[in-house]
């Protein structure tokens, strides 16, 4: 870590997501690219954590020249993959419970009470189904005989 912590009682060694808001701004504001890459990977690990949110609240009154877009796109790109990944997650468990109900897409989707094209979207994960159309896509899967 290349940047020095004045009036702020942190370990730089500490997990990031240990430090207080005060750290995280300085390391925003006198830090080097090894010091920010330390608050990307946080950020990359968890888009809504409170590192992420730490510099999303300094970057809404602040934007250093150069580290705060970098930081703004390091925010919007995790969130982005996350999403990317929870949505692939959720096509996976629609085709996980049509698998296992054993009845065809039709039959599913008729029983869940949409079309075969809308069901293929949540498949597909073109489209994320809402919580109330997964809990019936669990009851339709177990309602049925294995």
């Amino acid at each position: 870590m290349g940047v020095a912590f004045r009036n702020v009682d942190v370990d730089p060694s500490a997990p990031v997501e240990r430090w207080p808001y005060e750290a995280i701004v300085t390391v925003i504001e006198r830090g080097t690219l090894e010091d920010w890459l330390i608050l990307i990977r946080a950020i990359t690990a968890d888009p809504w954590g409170p590192v992420a949110r730490q510099v999303e609240d300094y970057l809404s009154y602040e934007q250093p020249y150069g580290v705060g877009p970098l930081l703004t796109r390091a925010i919007a790109r995790a969130r982005r993959q996350a999403e990317a990944t929870e949505r692939a997650l959720v096509a996976e468990e629609v085709g996980q419970l049509v698998e296992q109900s054993g009845l065809s897409l039709t039959e599913f989707a008729s029983r869940m009470g949409t079309s075969v094209s809308r069901l293929s979207t949540y498949r597909s994960g073109r489209v994320t189904p809402s919580a109330a159309l997964m809990t019936r896509m669990r009851r339709v899967s177990r309602s049925q005989p294995r």
